[in-house]
């Protein structure tokens, strides 16, 4: 479904990927451009302050109100809040308000699975679109990871599948956005910073199903509460994954295969120890993306070599290096408290113990569910960022720890405290953007300096 824009006036909210992306897609299709952001103009990248040179206008700070009394449309770029003051001057005078998700869809060709989840989107996003592309599909993968999904529009085709992983952000702002396979691996507290209540964020996640039809599939996690309950009241085809228990349509762990049940057959995907991925969130994160493979028509034998080749993607339970019998591993990608527990639980059978680099720009979750495991496995907490205060006074009782002053400090206190055997773990519990600028660079930094340790 394409929109006329040209000659429209469009409000970009965020000057980072996606709302470059999208100003640089509506100035090629001849609307009028302005690109807000919060920073000072000399904090602004180089590539949003080269738009000025398509036309675009850069406005940094607060939008006039002489501007947003112009506006016909207003696009939002997901680390932006719903609720700041120009989006709601912007939808009291009835101008609309949408996405860089929601926009992209309204030109994108052929048909999308879609894929939210508190923890494990990567990963399963980029399962699924390998298993269609080994199953002779024309598919491109893309949205919160890699390249904003406005980007992929232009090479999308009317027989192809769009695969994108969407955040909570990206979908308060969706109104037609229709995934033939929607897929929600869990939900657990996160961004609580953002949201005033769990069920609010929850709610969130929900809304990838708001326009599906019964022609539509939702492959929802039967080990996870919430997500089961949402069976109830869909539209669309449920199929369910589980690592705990039989389904009726989907896939599960039984003893030690992976099964793919489609119309009361049962077919063995794989065991969970052929493959590369650590870790039963892993093995989890896998039936997700073989019941959405099925729904999307591919076979079970085109799927299971793929899945005994997918290496870990980066920043997720990445092996690094081993130095003197200490292995590293980074998962940067760790941002919040629940992915941190699961990529503790990945390690919980070595002999050996953990000593976990904690801490960032924390979200106001409570960093309990991670007592347990500390106190069974963690030899020495490393502390980090904003949060390490919070850290300390949370788990303290659990395990010695020590405060770091950056990464390099971090890596080095790290190798210090560890034992031959033993696992050094970056997964922050936290988002990065205290000390880095991402979580990819909060891992890249970590690798680096894993890099430069010297053997004795």
């Amino acid at each position: 479904m394409n929109i006329a824009v040209g000659g429209k006036k469009v409000l970009i909210i965020g000057a980072a990927r996606s709302g470059i992306a999208a100003a640089k897609f509506l100035v090629a299709r001849d609307a009028v451009v302005a690109l807000n952001d919060q920073k000072p103009l000399e904090k602004w990248s180089e590539a949003a302050l080269g738009l000025k040179e398509l036309g675009v206008g850069l406005v940094p700070g607060d939008p006039p109100s002489w501007l947003l009394d112009q506006l016909d449309m207003v696009v939002v770029s997901p680390g932006v809040p719903a609720n700041i003051i120009p989006i709601r001057y912007a939808e009291r005078a009835g101008v609309e308000v949408i996405g860089e998700v929601e926009l992209a869809y309204r030109y994108l060709k052929g048909r999308i699975v879609a894929i939210t989840g508190s923890n494990g989107k990567t990963t399963t996003t980029s399962i699924i679109g390998e298993l269609l592309r080994a199953a002779g599909m024309e598919v491109q993968v893309g949205g919160n990871i890699g390249q904003p999904l406005i980007s992929m529009v232009e090479n999308s085709r009317n027989d192809g599948w769009t695969v994108v992983e969407l955040s909570s952000f990206q979908l308060e702002t969706i109104k037609e956005f229709h995934p033939t396979i929607a897929v929600v691996l869990n939900v657990t507290p996160n961004h609580m910073d953002r949201y005033e209540t769990f069920t609010d964020y929850a709610a969130a996640k929900h809304r990838i199903f708001m326009n599906q039809t019964e022609n539509d599939f939702a492959v929802l996690n039967a080990d996870d509460s919430i997500v089961s309950s949402w069976a109830e009241g869909l539209r669309a085809k449920v199929r369910e994954f589980s690592v705990r228990k039989e389904v009726a349509e989907g896939s599960f762990l039984r003893g030690e295969e992976l099964i793919a049940r489609t119309n009361g057959v049962d077919e063995v995907v794989l065991k969970p120890s052929e493959m590369k991925l650590r870790g039963l969130h892993n093995v989890e994160n896998v039936a997700a993306a073989v019941a959405a493979g099925i729904a999307a028509g591919a076979s079970v034998a085109s799927m299971r070599e793929t899945v005994k080749r997918f290496n870990p993607v980066e920043h997720r339970l990445e092996f690094v290096r081993d130095v003197e019998g200490v292995k590293f591993y980074n998962d940067s990608k760790a941002t919040s408290v629940d992915a941190s527990l699961k990529a503790l639980e990945a390690f919980a059978n070595e002999s050996g113990k953990i000593v976990l680099i904690l801490g960032g720009r924390g979200k106001k979750a409570p960093y309990a569910p991670l007592a347990n495991l500390i106190r069974e496995k963690a030899r020495r907490l490393i502390l980090i960022g904003e949060d390490a205060d919070t850290i300390a006074d949370e788990l303290s009782s659990y395990t010695s720890m020590e405060r770091a002053t950056d990464m390099s400090d971090a890596v080095l206190k790290s190798f210090a405290a560890a034992e031959s055997g033993d696992v050094v773990l970056l997964a922050p519990a936290c988002a990065s953007f205290d000390m880095f600028e991402s979580y990819e660079h909060r891992g890249s930094i970590f690798k680096s300096e894993v890099l430069k340790l010297k053997r004795n």
